[in-house]
């Protein structure tokens, strides 16, 4: 009972602590982006000397201060913002000269205070006096059910102003009140930090005025939030211009209830990022003392001994130091495929529920907020926390055409399609789409997000009325340029390939397709115009009779360029390119030049190549006749023999004397005419 009683006059303290509430400001406005956070605007009226607070997760918090403004719309001024630091409890709390822990008695409390001046209450008699101690003793009592039993009493020893010292029950004290301002500004300051880390996923802005009298404040921020999303319905009537409905979905987990507020949602995606502005930032100083102010540590000495002359051991190196290493086309289209068999048979448009547009009120207001396009629901909107919900922005006609679209990645049939005109002078946002023909469900699209006069096709089912193959042919690449200049031969040459696609329309009705033939790097279309271009790919407008086939083919070229060193061609390159048509006469005649100089160096290494052959026979020749000679001379008798070799020896001299002349007058040519032929390729220009 002793201990309860401490922790009723700690919440008293509590109590005090809390004394005055900070005025909460509702939600009054909310707007929601598409890239991950919402505006948010509260106001509120606050009365003279009172401080609004603002509740948000610790998450929130970088992106509110660094969004935040304040605006007291009764002229005054704010005299500041405080906020909730993000430091941890026990950092908050290390520099109060008290604590206290969980468990802990009034007593012990109190004896962290010696010295301070305490008040007490005891019945009509107030005590104050100066904290010699608290401390919790133990009283032994008999019982006669048991030999003894333990009881606990909290007690205060108190220097009184008349000098005594005095021994009080804290259990018989009504109140307990420290005097000094001070004291009870730090108890406060100290409960209200403990009261805060209790909600450990809110952190509180408070923002003070600086004015006498009543006033309205207006705060506003950027925070968090899920971005809304956007869904529609597209419904075709049997004539006219169907109708498209649209519906935001928006999600609250600002953790506080949004009642009545005005609500907008925006298309578009502005830059926004995270910095940490929370959290505090601490910079390691280093420590600095001059010399003269350091003790003088003191000096142990060591021992005399004899010298030892043997090597001393070297310390170990230093381990190596630890290394950390750091790592680091649906283009708005999608097609869905026929709904599968239901209990085994096909689900026809007959058979489905008719569907009739919604009836809802007024549609949102759609205003463009310069790059961006707001909806603004015309009535305040109410979502709880932790609820979502889904609201209409847009129900109006928009111009459209059902087609069919196919491309080759399509496989055989090409798919059901519509092809919208955003004339609603709303930009559309990006989303999924459900499409209704005459009230019967057709199928599902989605599209990226369309401006004012925008015009996109969605595919939204598979036609299995029409199929389509393709087939390919291509030609031999012609050459249609040829340019030299400064021995270099640079032609451009073209190869047509055409890609026929046949299609079969197998029922009783007209048709319009679209083919959407992918665009080829280097290739260009020949023949047929597209009726409009995307990013990669052409798309030609096909009109299908009843019950027909219709052949369209796509012609392209592909241009290419090839450069070649008229130096390295032979006679018979050079004899090809003289007969191409593309060809100018000037430039086939400096060609003939070029082929009939290369024919004539041609003809003169042949000869060159037959000197320096027969040269080297002859000297082999040589080689073995004085080899014989030399032999014979040893041997007696072979005189006459000898003189026949001689006269051969001779003969092949003068052969060789002839050929070695030769050999000198063709390489003497040879040179001549490879300066003539470079002479020719560099006057080459056409």
């Amino acid at each position: 009972m002793l201990l309860k009683q401490g922790y009723r006059l700690g919440l008293v303290s509590i109590a005090l602590a809390a004394g005055a509430f900070a005025a909460d400001l509702p939600i009054r406005e909310v707007t929601i982006y598409k890239h991950g956070v919402a505006y948010v605007e509260r106001s509120g009226d606050l009365k003279a000397g009172e401080t609004a607070r603002l509740d948000f997760k610790p998450g929130d918090m970088n992106d509110v201060l660094k969004s935040l403004t304040v605006t007291d719309r009764g002229g005054g001024k704010v005299a500041g913002v405080r906020y909730d630091s993000s430091d941890p409890l026990e950092k908050r709390l290390e520099d109060f000269p008290f604590s206290v822990g969980a468990g802990a008695s009034l007593a012990s409390f109190l004896d962290q205070a010696k010295g301070a001046r305490l008040e007490l209450k005891l019945g009509a008699e107030t005590v104050a006096g100066i904290i010699l101690s608290a401390r919790v003793v133990n009283n032994q009592i008999h019982d006669q059910a048991r030999d003894e039993k333990s009881s606990e009493r909290e007690v205060l020893v108190l220097l009184l102003d008349s000098g005594d010292i005095r021994t009080f029950d804290l259990a018989a004290a009504s109140t307990v009140r420290f005097p000094d301002p001070k004291l009870q500004s730090q108890l406060r300051d100290y409960l209200s930090v403990l009261n805060q880390s209790r909600s450990k996923d809110r952190r509180s802005i408070y923002i003070d005025g600086a004015g006498a009298g009543a006033r309205e404040l207006k705060v506003s921020y950027m925070t968090p939030s899920p971005v809304w999303k956007s869904s529609y319905r597209l419904m075709f009537n049997a004539q006219g211009d169907p109708t498209l409905e649209g519906w935001a979905i928006v999600d609250n987990t600002s953790g506080e209830d949004w009642s009545n507020v005005r609500l907008a949602v925006v298309s578009g995606k502005p830059v926004s990022f995270i910095t940490q502005l929370y959290e505090p930032r601490y910079v390691q100083r280093p420590f600095a003392e001059l010399a003269e102010n350091r003790a003088a540590n003191p000096l142990v000495y060591q021992g005399a001994f004899e010298r030892d002359e043997r090597p001393k051991a070297q310390p170990a190196p230093p381990p190596p130091a630890r290394q950390f290493m750091m790592g680091g086309n649906a283009a708005g289209m999608a097609g869905i495929g026929p709904a599968p068999p239901i209990n085994g048979r096909e689900f026809s448009s007959a058979q489905s529920v008719t569907v009739q547009e919604s009836s809802i009120g007024d549609a949102a207001a759609g205003t463009q907020a310069g790059e961006l396009f707001e909806y603004t629901f015309a009535t305040p909107v109410t979502v709880k926390q932790r609820e979502s919900a889904m609201l209409p922005f847009l129900q109006q006609k928009i111009g459209a055409r059902k087609l069919l679209v196919y491309a080759e990645s399509y496989g055989l049939n090409p798919r059901d399609a519509a092809e919208l005109n955003n004339n609603t002078g709303k930009t559309l946002d990006g989303g999924p789409i459900t499409v209704y023909d005459v009230g019967s469900y057709a199928g599902e699209a989605l599209v990226e997000t369309m401006p004012m006069g925008d015009k996109r096709l969605i595919s939204y089912g598979v036609d299995l009325g029409t199929r389509v193959t393709t087939a390919f042919d291509s030609s031999q690449a012609i050459v249609r340029e040829v340019h030299l200049h400064r021995g270099l031969l640079a032609s451009r040459s073209a190869a047509a390939e055409t890609k026929t696609y046949t299609i079969k329309n197998v029922d009783a009705k007209a048709k319009t397709l679209i083919i959407e033939h992918g665009q080829r790097s280097g290739y260009t279309l020949l023949d047929q115009k597209p009726s409009e271009t995307t990013a990669n790919a052409y798309r030609f407008e096909v009109k299908l009779a009843a019950s027909a086939t219709e052949k369209f083919p796509v012609r392209e070229e592909r241009v290419f360029d090839q450069t070649t060193s008229v130096s390295n061609m032979t006679p018979d390159v050079l004899a090809s390119w003289i007969q191409n048509k593309a060809l100018s006469d000037v430039g086939r005649a400096q060609l003939q030049q070029i082929a009939a100089k290369k024919r004539e160096i041609a003809a003169n290494d042949d000869a060159l190549h037959q000197a320096e052959a027969d040269i080297t026979a002859t000297t082999q020749d040589e080689t073995r006749m004085r080899s014989n000679i030399e032999s014979l001379n040893r041997v007696s008798g072979q005189q006459e023999q000898v003189q026949q070799y001689a006269r051969q020896l001779a003969a092949a001299e003068a052969k060789l004397a002839g050929l070695r002349d030769t050999q000198s007058a063709l390489q003497k040519k040879k040179a001549s005419l490879d300066a003539d032929l470079s002479s020719l390729v560099e006057r080459l220009e056409f």
